[in-house]
């Protein structure tokens, strides 16, 4: 009997902006093995669909509709261990890719790099390796040679906690501290001990620094 032919390799994307999700889907469909089977914008329905579909790949943003991708990326771990997941996003990767492949993730690459980066990145991600840019590479060798490849002022966020870099930067976003517990399900005083953290580590002397230090994160992150 003659072997059936493999099926073609499933992957779900997740991002709140369609234009984003209709470019790669695009950009995947076109690959005869490759087949987008499912989308979602936001953590709760994206943990639904790949739950049902169960596909081999899940193409993650790290701002969501209503929800934070790096939440969906440390839940993928728990409920979902077999699926890998490859971030595709706006954010800083020199901030962002080390604390996403942390989480759980085999791959960091920003929305600015070329389709063909892009499908990179897939490829290398399904034959079960880790996906960085050689900037971020060459980052974390450096820091573990404890030769820091640039100054740490723009990069001051990388002292923070995942949660405490949230916060941060929901603070940046002119959320209040009541919006900001409301959007992370946590209480008023958790969050401003958050707040209290981050002015300590950032060296700031007040929560006026702290905002203005903030939005400037904020904004140099194309946010």
């Amino acid at each position: 009997m003659n072997p059936q032919p493999n099926s073609k390799t499933r992957i779900v994307i997740v991002d709140d902006h369609p234009m984003v999700r209709e470019r790669l889907v695009e950009l995947i469909d076109r690959e005869p093995d490759l087949v987008v089977c499912g989308e979602a914008e936001d953590r709760h329905e994206a943990l639904e669909v790949i739950a049902t579909i169960r596909p081999q790949l899940a193409i993650v943003d790290l701002s969501l509709k209503k929800s934070l991708g790096i939440e969906l990326i440390k839940d993928l771990q728990i409920r979902e261990p077999d699926v890998m997941i490859l971030v595709v996003s706006m954010q800083d990767e020199l901030i962002h890719a080390e604390r996403c492949i942390r989480a759980g993730a085999r791959g960091y690459i920003t929305k600015q790099q070329a389709s063909r980066h892009v499908m990179q990145a897939i490829r290398q991600v399904l034959a079960g390796e880790i996906y960085l840019s050689q900037v971020v590479a060459t980052q974390l060798l450096s820091r573990s040679t404890g030769k820091p490849t640039r100054p740490d002022s723009f990069l001051a966020a990388s002292v923070l906690t995942d949660r405490e870099l949230q916060v941060f930067e929901l603070i940046g976003k002119g959320h209040s501290t009541r919006q900001i517990a409301d959007f992370l399900k946590l209480d008023t005083k958790t969050i401003e001990t958050y707040r209290s953290r981050t002015k300590e580590k950032l060296g700031l002397k007040d929560g006026p620094e702290l905002l203005q230090r903030a939005i400037a994160w904020v904004h140099r992150q194309g946010g």
